[in-house]
């Protein structure tokens, strides 16, 4: 039986535990009057048998699946002679495949006696644990459908009990979100500090050269290294700033049309359209960028005077990607703007305030923390966009603050550190690591300062 069908076979006798508690706690009640002489509903009785049915089945066989895999593994290492036992980490990986193999019977050839003999005790163990789990994981849940039956009674305190449940749960999914986000944060921080230990942090830090090319050789020319990171936080930033400026007077403007000028008939229209930018993906963006606007944007300064003009400029990168995120700010303040309640616009009217005085001076301070949200948001996406500048802002580490030249971002050097087969103790890749860690601090103080405008400048209203 699969994991999957073992799942269903549980999820169904959970549906048979909720049933038969719901029917027994109404049959308990009959002899004393009705349902209202239990303590909660017949539902809560039920639901409170599915919990006794689910819970410590689901638990122990998402725990059993968890772990199984190491066990066994741990087992079959157990298993094996010395001179196979005491390998390198990359040569007992591939022992071990060649043991799954055997035991797969797709093995071609003569096998080794120890190989063979691994593969008996990971076949025996893998249809040991495969019995248990299913034997284990059903008679709990048959085990809960008993003591469910059996605890519901009439003055059972059932919606208490469901409801700690159901707050626990609640606990527990906030908890995941918590050490999700601890989690990835660590997990950045190690590679970090490897790479800090080979590439001193000053270097990285305020260095103006970046080439992360390690020599391979004592002789090789060329690939000494440089992991001076300004050139890219300050292509980042350039591209991020010009795709901003392009978003948030556009959005914000927008916003403001179609929800206080706007009739119903055009926002119907208008509004669908423009969001449908927040669907295009990005490489579409890229395609537009490195083919129309790039090319546009050289032709016109060359004929203004401009002379070398790179076809691959920060401004087609910015312009282009400010274009995509306008959605972002223009969707949410609408509908931060929307939310304002019309008795301040009323009370501001009734002022003798005009309506631009009452958008400027009453509906924009009290949705400004809304709006905020919206800019950061759009800031974000601005930081963390990797397709347009590979297309448009090429790769080319340039410190320099002219839109005109090419440059390239934090996002696109990770994903160009990244790709293929790399080797996790040289620093040119965990430099990617540590470009994350840089950029996780900045978006931080990018919040940090947007909370400090939304306290020193929102209006709160009773």
């Amino acid at each position: 039986m699969q994991t999957s069908t073992l799942m269903l076979v549980v999820l169904a006798l959970v549906a048979l535990a909720y049933v038969m508690g719901r029917k027994r706690s109404v049959q308990l009640a009959q002899p004393l009057g009705g349902i209202k002489n239990l303590h909660s509903l017949p539902n809560y009785y039920g639901l409170m048998a599915a919990v006794w049915t689910a819970l410590p089945a689901l638990v122990l066989l998402l725990l059993w699946v968890g772990l199984e895999n190491t066990v066994i593994t741990n087992a079959v290492i157990a298993s094996l002679p010395d001179r196979l036992a005491e390998q390198s980490e990359g040569q007992l990986s591939l022992t071990l495949s060649k043991v799954r193999n055997i035991a797969n019977g797709v093995m071609l050839g003569d096998a080794d006696p120890a190989l063979a003999q691994a593969a008996e005790v990971l076949t025996r163990l893998q249809a040991s644990s495969q019995a248990g789990k299913i034997g284990l994981t059903l008679a709990l849940a048959v085990l809960g459908v008993v003591v469910g039956w059996v605890l519901t009674k009439p003055k059972m305190r059932a919606r208490p009990q469901f409801e700690r449940v159901l707050k626990g749960a609640l606990l527990l999914c906030s908890m995941i979100a918590i050490f999700t986000t601890l989690g990835i944060i660590l997990s950045v921080l190690f590679e970090s500090i490897r790479f800090f230990q080979a590439i001193p942090i000053t270097e990285f830090i305020f260095g103006t050269q970046w080439s992360p090319q390690i020599a391979i050789r004592a002789d090789q020319v060329g690939s000494s290294g440089a992991f001076g990171a300004i050139p890219l936080f300050v292509g980042t930033l350039l591209i991020a700033t010009i795709a901003l400026l392009v978003a948030v007077p556009i959005g914000l403007m927008s916003a403001i049309y179609l929800s206080e000028y706007a009739t119903h008939k055009v926002r119907n229209v208008i509004k669908p359209l423009l969001e449908v930018l927040a669907g295009i993906p990005t490489v579409v963006y890229g395609f537009f960028a490195a083919l129309t606007m790039g090319p546009f944007i050289r032709d016109v300064f060359e004929g203004i005077g401009f002379s070398g003009v790179s076809a691959e400029s920060a401004l087609a990168a910015g312009l282009v990607m400010g274009i995509m995120i306008i959605p972002f700010v223009s969707s949410l303040s609408d509908d931060v703007i929307n939310a304002v309640p019309n008795s301040l616009r009323d009370g501001s009217y009734g002022l003798g305030a005009t309506k631009s005085e009452t958008i400027r001076q009453v509906v924009f301070p009290a949705a400004l923390p809304g709006i905020m949200g919206g800019i950061l948001l759009a800031a974000s996406r601005a930081i963390g966009e990797t397709m347009i500048v590979v297309m448009a802002a090429g790769l080319a580490a340039n410190l320099t603050a002219n839109p005109l030249e090419a440059v390239t971002t934090v996002t696109v050097q990770i994903a160009t550190l990244l790709v293929g087969d790399q080797e996790f103790n040289s620093p040119k890749t965990l430099a990617a690591f540590a470009l994350g860690l840089m950029l996780f601090f900045t978006t931080l103080m990018l919040n940090i300062v947007a909370l400090a405008i939304v306290k020193r400048f929102r209006e709160q209203y009773d």
